[in-house]
């Protein structure tokens, strides 16, 4: 027995039984971060489509399991564990990691659906979660054994993410969460370090990914100060490692807005108060209220346009979501006249505010349009704005300038709120149009009709002119639109002139581009051109087809042929015909004998 132990210990101590070990039982290396990104963004989740990503899993694990030969039996299943002695080589660990993928992509379909998960689905759904925790954590202890430090530390990182996420989503222990959520972005933080420049920039967007959602953690801990405008300031990152943050942040301010609903009872627009009876009224207004700030607060400024419009998007949603929920509350407010009176009226007052906000989106879009007719762009992907687009927008501008006005003005008893909107309205129809008649001017003078752009600018200089009189005759005129409309006046002075002599130029040009052109022309086509067919040169050896790569026509003959000089039939006049008298030539005809016989055989 001593000896037997005297010879394992032997076997231990023998420098040749390490590299043997090496050898039978190799380190597997697998690069968890990038292989992980490359499949989520190359199928579906550049676009937030988790059931695209899941049935991309699901056909990944079809074949590694079919070609690992690793099948679950024929007809009866029969199920084979991974363990440290099956994993024989790199493709096993995969059969793992995507299974953890699998489960959390389901997860995550069930979270982001339309009307969000009902109960029964919110069940599935933290089962699926529960399962990509079990997957993800026999992936790291598999990684522990087969895999190189690396590959170890990066499924560390995965299993502390999945089951940090697994508990954000379960609203509970909230200071374990935060433990997994650190612990992972330690290990990422040290990987950022090391390794070529793509790993490096994944990495750093995993941080940047989890540091929201370890903000909300001690939020809820209560080891910050955040207040929800500031968490709705950090869930503006994009990734889907933050949906289910974006999620449950929705949810917070939801009972935020609801919250602040109850002692909301009136809204006011131009001198009235509504009442709001309705609590989901009160939350989808608040809501729209919450947004408007952001457009219109000091920060705005610094905000890209970009942004701006998706802000504006939301902003339409959230009253379009309040007017449905008033006008269903009209239909069964039943006979009640007092209360169909405030609905109507609160009605009114959303559609008002959605117009002046359509407004102000039109003229953010009128603002970028400007901005890319005013530079140069080199870049060929982006599209440069035509005075024709601009048209387009004042259009628009002037459409909803009108509705507005007329649904302010529409009502019997009038403030003098109201009174003064609708003029405002009528102002800045008048600025708008005048604005139009510019740009389309600006499109008459791209496309040489001289006469008509002349015309035209003189027309926006006089509508100019009148809403410059009409905003100086305000006390309380806005002293942009006046700058921009001082700028405009210019624009047309110049304009004008510019057209006027460019007119007289090309009418001085007229008759001599007229005689070169009459005289370069002929009917035998050019003869360079015809230098260069095959029908002209068939002596050589030379190909007429082209370059195959390029879309040149094939040099063979001209079509349509080129016009040549016909003789005309010469004309014939035969005056002399009529006056000419020819011989008599009964002479020689022959006499017909008509006799006694020849009458019987008639």
């Amino acid at each position: 027995m001593a000896k037997g132990n005297d010879v394992a210990a032997m076997e231990i101590d023998d420098p040749n039984s390490t590299a043997d070990d090496q050898i039978s039982n190799p380190k597997f290396s697998v690069n968890v971060l990038q292989l992980l990104k490359s499949a989520q963004m190359q199928h579906g989740l550049r676009f937030g489509d988790y059931a695209r990503y899941r049935r991309y899993c699901t056909a990944r694990l079809r074949r590694l399991y079919k070609s690992l030969k690793f099948t679950h039996g024929r007809g009866k299943y029969t199920k084979r564990a991974i363990t440290p002695s099956t994993v024989t080589e790199v493709r096993f660990l995969h059969l793992v990691l995507y299974t953890a993928e699998r489960a959390w992509s389901h997860a995550m379909e069930k979270k982001t659906l339309p009307d969000g998960p009902n109960a029964r689905q919110r069940s599935y759904l933290i089962g699926r979660l529960r399962k990509a925790v079990k997957w993800a954590s026999v992936f790291q202890e598999l990684c522990a054994i087969k895999g190189d430090t690396r590959t170890s530390l990066e499924a560390e990182a995965y299993a502390s993410y999945m089951k940090g996420y697994l508990l954000f989503e379960q609203d509970q222990q909230w200071d374990v969460a935060l433990k997994c959520f650190k612990s992972a972005r330690a290990v990422y933080e040290e990987l950022g370090k090391y390794g070529d420049l793509e790993n490096q920039v994944l990495c750093r967007e995993r941080v940047e990914e989890l540091e929201p959602s370890i903000r909300y953690c001690l939020h809820k801990i209560g080891e910050s100060n955040l207040q929800a405008s500031e968490l709705v300031h950090i869930g503006e990152m994009e990734g889907p490692a933050l949906d289910l943050f974006k999620a449950k942040l929705e949810a917070v301010m939801a009972e935020a807005r609801s919250q602040q609903a109850a002692s909301m009872t009136e809204f006011h627009w131009l001198g009235h108060k509504f009442p709001i009876s309705n609590a989901k009224t009160r939350v989808f207004i608040l809501k729209a209220q919450e947004l408007e700030k952001d457009i219109n607060g000091t920060a705005a400024d610094s905000l890209p346009a970009e942004k701006k419009l998706v802000i504006f998007d939301k902003i339409f949603a959230a009253y379009n979501e309040a007017r449905s929920c008033i006008r269903n509350d009209l239909a069964t407010a039943g006979n009640s006249e007092n209360m169909k009176d405030d609905l109507s009226g609160l009605d009114k007052a959303i559609g008002a505010v959605l117009g002046k906000r359509t407004i102000e989106r039109n003229q953010l879009l009128v603002s970028m349009a400007k901005s890319k007719l005013s530079k140069v762009r080199d870049d060929k992907n982006e599209k440069v704005t035509k005075p024709e687009e601009l048209v387009r927008l004042y259009d628009l501008l002037l459409q909803n300038t009108a509705d507005l006005s007329d649904l302010v003005s529409s009502g019997r008893d009038r403030k003098q709120e109201e009174v003064a909107f609708a003029e405002e309205c009528e102002l800045k129809g008048s600025v708008f149009c005048a604005e139009r008649c510019f740009y389309l001017a600006k499109s008459y003078s791209l496309a040489g009709k001289r006469a008509e752009a002349y015309a035209l600018f003189c027309r926006a200089r006089s509508l100019v002119d009148t809403a410059l009189k009409k905003l100086n005759g305000l006390s309380n005129a806005d002293e942009v639109t006046i700058k921009e409309l001082k700028t405009l006046y210019n624009d047309c002075r110049s304009n004008i002139c510019i057209e006027h002599a460019t007119g007289i130029m090309e009418e001085e040009k007229a008759p001599e581009n007229l005689s070169k052109k009459i005289s370069s022309m002929s009917l035998a086509g050019n003869d360079k051109k015809l230098q260069q067919l095959l029908m002209y040169k068939l002596e050589n050896y030379e190909s007429a087809v082209g370059d195959p790569t390029t879309k040149l026509n094939p040099h063979i003959a001209a079509f349509p042929p080129a016009l040549q000089a016909v003789p005309c039939n010469p004309i014939v006049l035969d005056l002399a015909y009529n006056s000419i008298e020819f011989p008599s030539l009964d002479n020689r005809t022959k006499k017909e004998v008509r006799g006694f016989i020849s009458r019987l055989w008639r």
